[in-house]
């Protein structure tokens, strides 16, 4: 499979996965449902992100840190904080309308069970 790559607004910063996703995850919880983000979970090393600056935000410094383009503010990725944790999230509206289309819409309650609705 081909990869498949999306960037910010402005182009400052690309993401690129090594292959399509084939699943993509709404998440309702306080941050996700405000950003309007969809995910698509990949390992580290199967993600590229190319950029000139992104800022970070951390929700009570814990887990992972969401990037953002530091030009547009295009919520782009996010990478955990925990060593040892290789999975990544990509925000996968910034792909091809075409990828998305082609996933399955997987919905996370990660506002209370944090555990897939589907």
């Amino acid at each position: 499979m081909a990869s498949v790559s999306g960037e910010c607004h402005c182009g400052a910063i690309t993401v690129t996965l090594a292959t399509a996703p084939t699943e993509i995850t709404e998440c309702n919880c306080s941050l996700c449902r405000r950003w309007g983000v969809l995910w698509a979970y990949l390992p580290a090393d199967e993600l590229t992100v190319a950029a000139t600056g992104t800022d970070t935000y951390a929700w009570n410094g814990k887990h992972v840190d969401f990037h953002r383009c530091s030009v547009c503010g295009c919520i782009t990725h996010w990478v955990p904080r925990k060593p040892g944790r290789k999975q990544r999230g990509v925000n996968a509206r910034l792909l091809a309308p075409a990828v998305l289309a082609a996933a399955r819409l997987r919905h996370l309650d990660g506002a209370d069970t944090n555990e897939y609705l589907d």
